[in-house]
């Protein structure tokens, strides 16, 4: 991780030459050539830059405003690199990525506490601080208001409000959750990176993680790649997983599931559905609350049985076919069973059959994301099931 600096010295011109020669040892063939003013005018010669030399895009970039640069650079004792750092490394053990090293810059385009994150160059989110204030949000359980500044905390969209730093004693005793700039980034970050960690899976990266299962279990990679599956598929299984928030950290199992599955299938849907299956413990132990209980929305039977009449096998595969009327109000009522849950239970978990349940998910996660979809062969017998609620329809048959 670097930060760029916004003052440097003019390169020599034997750092010229030594950069000439290092991208010329990298670049053999004749490549077109940009001038460049800034270099030209530092130097008193005509410079010029081989065109490759911008193509290159970073993962991930984090630009911003010259007044949060002070909580971004380790030479002002700024703690959001230290955060970085634990926030790859968490996610490393949650969900098995290696999340790529985070380019921080700044950005004078920006307003003053303005920052943006952006995915291989595209911007993902961003947000607007109150430079040398504290964000306080009421968890729910204050009484008496502090006076401060109105905000959006960018995260969740939560409402919060801006206070000074002598505030803070106050807004804490009254029961304020309050948090630094350096916070609000890293929160609003590690939410990104989670919601887009499909994307930041690739097949190189998919394959450093290849090798660290091989050197200890060489027999089932070898096994599985490339005779049984192309490493393609096994890459789409992989993002499937993470698009649902399920750590891949077990690859070894997942590769061992799909070997066991690939003679029959190739279908990067249908085998996910299998991996679901074999790391059901995994996926339940994160829902489960404290007294160990596994609150679940369930479907009424026409429901289910409705869902599952509407999947048609074509050539592209298993697709859902539904009416819109019906689609509409499945989506309404279990939103609202959704909200409630997430009220009660802080999350909103669905039990169905193993046959709807991939078809059905991919129907909600656009208009309830947050909706947890599970099947009954992803739940361990061991574990006490609470039901919350029947999701019911006036017309569901």
């Amino acid at each position: 991780m670097t930060v760029a600096a916004r003052v440097f010295e003019p390169p020599t011109l034997a750092d010229v030459r030594a950069a000439r020669e290092f991208i010329a040892g990298h670049l053999p063939l004749p490549t077109p050539l940009l001038g460049s003013d800034a270099l030209s005018r530092a130097l008193g010669l005509d410079v010029r830059l081989k065109l490759e030399s911008l193509l290159p895009v970073d993962i991930l970039e984090l630009e911003v405003g010259y007044g949060l640069i002070s909580i971004v650079d380790a030479d002002q004792n700024g703690e959001l690199l230290e955060r970085i750092t634990h926030i790859r490394k968490q996610f490393a053990l949650d969900m098995g990525v290696i999340i790529p090293p985070l380019r921080i810059r700044d950005n004078l385009q920006l307003k003053p506490g303005e920052y943006i994150i952006l995915l291989k160059g595209v911007q993902i989110g961003g947000g607007e601080l109150m430079v040398d204030h504290l964000l306080a949000m009421d968890p729910g359980n204050v009484a008496e208001r502090i006076p401060g500044i109105p905000t959006t905390e960018p995260a969740f969209g939560l409402s919060a409000i801006w206070i000074t730093s002598k505030q803070k004693d106050q807004a804490q005793y009254l029961g304020y959750t309050v948090v630094d700039l350096s916070t609000v980034i890293a929160t609003h970050l590690t939410e990104l990176i989670r919601k887009h960690s499909p994307e930041l899976l690739g097949r190189q990266e998919l394959q450093n993680l290849i090798d660290v299962v091989k050197q200890n279990h060489p027999k089932v990679v070898e096994e599985l790649l490339p005779s049984l599956l192309p490493v393609g598929v096994l890459l789409k299984v992989c993002q499937n997983l993470l698009r649902e928030t399920v750590s891949i950290r077990d690859l070894r199992t997942v590769m061992e599931v799909l070997a066991d599955h690939a003679s029959h299938t190739k279908d990067p849907a249908v085998l996910t559905e299998y991996v679901r299956a074999a790391l059901s413990r995994s996926i339940t132990k994160k829902l489960l609350t404290t007294e160990g209980e596994l609150p679940l929305l369930t479907l009424e039977r026409s429901i289910e049985e409705k869902v599952a009449q509407g999947i048609l096998q074509t050539d592209q595969g298993p697709q859902l076919s539904l009416d819109p009327n019906f689609v509409q109000g499945l989506i309404r009522e279990l939103n609202t069973q959704a909200e409630r849950m997430v009220m009660v239970n802080s999350q909103a978990v669905l039990l169905v059959s193993p046959i709807i349940r991939m078809h059905l998910r991919q129907l909600v996660e656009k208009f309830i994301p947050h909706l947890v979809v599970l099947s009954h062969n992803e739940i361990s017998s061991n574990i006490p099931i609470k039901s919350f609620a029947t999701v019911r329809l006036s017309h569901a048959s």
